[in-house]
């Protein structure tokens, strides 16, 4: 998975298309990410106690890794991830401006 955790990301399908937030959390043997903010849904949470009242619970759900692209710290850009070897040790790229992530 070419994505990390704290990267910012642009939303490019789904209902939050065009939006822009930063990965919480990742799951690279089911390729996907929680995006802060993004992709919420909500849960209905039953009283815990007599007396106290149900909830609806607001939280951002797990989305495939392919609807998000990287975008650039560099130039601000959304732009696909790039590979470059620097003194024997593999880099992600930006494939816009050209530079080291």
């Amino acid at each position: 998975m070419e994505l990390r955790k704290g990267d910012q990301v642009k939303i490019v399908l789904g209902k939050d298309r065009g939006k822009k937030g930063k990965i919480i959390q990742i799951f690279p043997e089911k390729n996907l990410i929680v995006i802060e903010g993004l992709n919420l849904r909500v849960k209905h949470a039953r009283p815990k106690k007599e007396g106290q009242k149900g909830e609806r619970v607001q939280f951002s759900a797990p989305m495939d890794a392919s609807n998000a692209l990287l975008v650039c710290p560099r130039c601000g850009k959304p732009t696909r991830i790039g590979h470059k070897n620097i003194e024997n040790k593999k880099s992600r790229m930006c494939r816009k401006c050209k530079e080291v992530i």
